[in-house]
């Protein structure tokens, strides 16, 4: 982590699981964004969801994993394995976001980032309206400019609501999440970095799931589908509990995901860490030491600022290879299968 501010990469911070219930987000991932370290987020729409709570005044406390699941349910308490809060607290929360998401800016097709960036505008002055004295992810990263993706968008609680919208208002709601352009738009960030920036990229991997793929998988998106040649990430870390021999995507090391293209040869050999705990209990640690250093602080590097000259530069990529790339959507059905000769062997 250390190496990946010296060497100034692009920071992109990938976190799945119940991470802001559990509060890392204001331990740990929120610090790390108000000191410029981290530069771009992918997580879960859950994560932003569960965040808001707090805003508008409802907990989230300790439980006993283990006193029954039935009881909870008949006293109306939400369970997050060890961690417990009312059932009001989501009925509340969904109409926060319902209210916010009736807004006018909100009336258009976009991608997660500018779903993510709008929101955190009218959360932060939701904030500073009543008075919150510790912020939330969305509304930290709409100020430091750091966009947030969701990669599995409609699996989660904000999208619920967007749900419930379009079924009640019709066609006066307009809100619409374009999957297409939000990868193309991840991958036009990173050939930003590594191209534009000239900037060396590390991943840091908290958890694993939906985010982690949901950013790595830039770089075979732009080097195997698009054409545009790329080397994947420089500095790889990774979080996680799960085995790596069960063939998870959550598990795989970097190793295994050079053979993807997604990281370098250069991580693979020198820049890789694989940190096998829970990210929970460990990563607050870890982000207290980097933070003691008071050289671990850089200017925001504002990467959601140039989202549109980065979808527009690799948009010019592409047009350049739009010939060749259009050979490889005229695959021949009728085409024989290729059989390998047998080796003597």
């Amino acid at each position: 982590m250390r190496r990946s501010i010296e060497q100034d990469c692009a920071v992109f911070l990938t976190f799945s699981g119940a991470m802001t219930p559990a509060g890392l987000h204001q331990s740990s991932l929120i610090p790390l964004i108000e000191r410029g370290l981290v530069d771009c987020i992918t997580t879960t729409g859950a994560n932003l969801y569960h965040d808001a709570h707090r805003i508008i005044g409802h907990r989230i406390r300790e439980i006993d994993p283990t006193a029954g699941d039935l009881q909870y349910r008949l006293a109306r308490i939400i369970r997050i394995y060890d961690l417990g809060f009312w059932e009001e607290t989501l009925l509340e929360t969904d109409k926060l976001f319902s209210a916010l998401l009736r807004g006018p800016e909100f009336q258009k097709k976009m991608t997660t980032p500018e779903l993510h960036y709008l929101l955190g505008k009218r959360i932060a002055e939701l904030e500073k309206a009543l008075g919150v004295k510790d912020p939330s992810l969305l509304s930290t990263a709409y100020r430091q400019g750091v966009p947030i993706f969701v990669g599995a968008v409609q699996d989660g609680s904000i999208f619920l609501n967007i749900v419930k919208l379009k079924r009640l208002l019709g066609d006066a709601f307009k809100l619409e999440i374009d999957v297409n352009d939000d990868v193309f738009e991840m991958g036009a960030i990173q050939h930003h970095c590594f191209g534009t920036l000239e900037r060396p990229m590390a991943v840091w991997i908290l958890g694993g799931g939906v985010p982690k793929n949901y950013t790595l998988q830039g770089e075979p998106l732009l080097d195997q589908i698009l054409g545009v040649p790329t080397h994947g990430f420089d500095i790889d870390v990774q979080f996680c509990v799960d085995p790596v021999d069960n063939g998870a995507l959550s598990s795989c090391p970097a190793g295994e995901g050079h053979t993807w293209g997604k990281v370098s040869a250069q991580s693979v050999a020198t820049g890789s860490v694989y940190v096998h705990a829970d990210v929970t209990a460990v990563f607050p640690w870890l982000t207290y030491a980097l933070l003691s250093d008071p050289k671990m602080k850089r200017k925001p590097r504002r990467l959601y600022d140039a989202r549109e000259s980065a979808v527009a530069r690799l948009q010019r990529e592409v047009d350049k290879r739009r010939k060749k790339l259009s050979e490889t959507i005229a695959y021949p059905l009728d085409a024989k299968p290729v059989r390998r000769a047998r080796s003597k062997a």
